[in-house]
């Protein structure tokens, strides 16, 4: 697998955690964050069903 075809971050360059640690750009926990350029692609697929769930939740 070649870099092109690595699961990619939903960062969209607005980084800033609110009061629960999540980033109201991207959605994802600080920790996810930190940890997104080692995590497999199975591990970032999981990231981004949670992130769907969070989008959902605060109507994004």
């Amino acid at each position: 697998m070649n870099r092109s075809d690595r699961v990619r971050s939903p960062c969209v360059s607005v980084c800033a955690l609110d009061e629960q640690e999540i980033c109201i750009g991207c959605q994802r926990t600080g920790d996810e964050i930190l940890r997104w350029s080692r995590m497999t692609d199975d591990e970032r697929r999981l990231v981004l069903k949670e992130v769907a769930k969070r989008e959902e939740k605060v109507g994004l």
